[in-house]
């Protein structure tokens, strides 16, 4: 894999850019407040069942974005802690913290800075968690997994559900357009983060959807970056955690990844009856070896 010389630049261009689109995607998700004091949840049964009991338990929520799963995972009873790059979108998650009641801590931060960071302290998770539209955004695959394996306990858990690469290879009319292997170059986006909560509508608006800012242009690009699922596993393997789940599924969880993707009951998306099925979500568990003393 070769490494990205301008990675730090291209994670602060998409800092700018995820700054821009949170603002258009918390304009259609109505009072969130009132939706999580009236015990509402924005996680799928897939999360639930891979973490399984997490009262009163550490866990971080890597990539957190605008905090709305990290607050429903602190419902659950863990003490969480949520990590994102965006400004808005910290400071969106600890205002929601406050006005539904629901205590989490937040840092704004690039994730591989805050890795590196709290690997020097003591602080250790029993979790860490990352879903949805997460790993696209990790410049350099390696560093994130072993980041992770220097802040989890002995036993401790790294937790992912996410959209398949394979998924990433087509664009929104299911046309065959990007590489399955990057090396871990960047692909740019000139007109960076979307508005795809616009685009999924009640897919990601568990309560009432609200039509919000229209037309949204962002004046920012975006840097994702390609890993297939082999690339992935291997980095979990080589930072020695133990690989305990991986599986595949034929639907993806709230998000529209293309136009004519068909709703299922619970806000699944599945591929049109005219388009082969291929995989659109995988979730991944790996666990931290317990240290015995000779």
């Amino acid at each position: 894999m070769a490494d990205v010389p301008n990675r730090n630049q291209l994670h602060q261009e998409n800092r700018l850019s995820w700054n821009e689109a949170t603002k258009a995607h918390n304009s259609h998700k109505s009072d969130q407040a009132k939706f999580f004091k009236a015990g509402g949840s924005t996680l799928f049964p897939e999360e639930k069942e891979l973490l399984g009991d997490i009262a009163g338990l550490s866990l971080v929520h890597l990539q957190c974005n605008a905090g709305q799963d990290t607050l429903s995972l602190a419902q659950l009873g863990a003490k969480v802690t949520g990590v994102d790059i965006s400004d808005e979108a910290i400071d969106f998650a600890q205002k929601l913290s406050q006005k539904s009641g629901i205590y989490a801590t937040f840092h704004r931060s690039d994730i591989y800075d805050w890795l590196a960071e709290t690997a020097n302290t003591n602080e250790r998770f029993d979790i860490a968690f990352c879903s949805y539209g997460a790993v696209c955004w990790l410049s350099n695959i390696n560093l994130w997994a072993k980041g992770i394996a220097s802040i989890l306990k002995p036993n401790g858990r790294l937790v992912v559900v996410e959209f398949h690469p394979v998924a990433m290879m087509f664009d929104e009319q299911w046309t065959l357009k990007y590489p399955y292997f990057a090396d871990g170059q960047p692909l740019t986006w000139s007109d960076g983060i979307s508005d795809y909560v616009a685009q999924s509508a009640g897919g990601l608006t568990p309560w009432v959807y609200e039509k919000g800012i229209e037309n949204f242009r962002n004046p920012y690009p975006s840097h994702e970056f390609q890993w297939g699922t082999g690339e992935i596993i291997t980095a979990v393997l080589e930072a020695k955690l133990n690989l305990e789940v991986f599986k595949e599924y034929s639907y993806a969880n709230g998000c529209k990844l293309f136009d004519t993707m068909e709703e299922l009951p619970g806000r699944r998306m599945v591929s049109p009856s005219d388009i082969p099925s291929i995989p659109l979500m995988y979730s991944l568990c790996a666990r931290m070896p317990i240290l015995h003393e000779n």
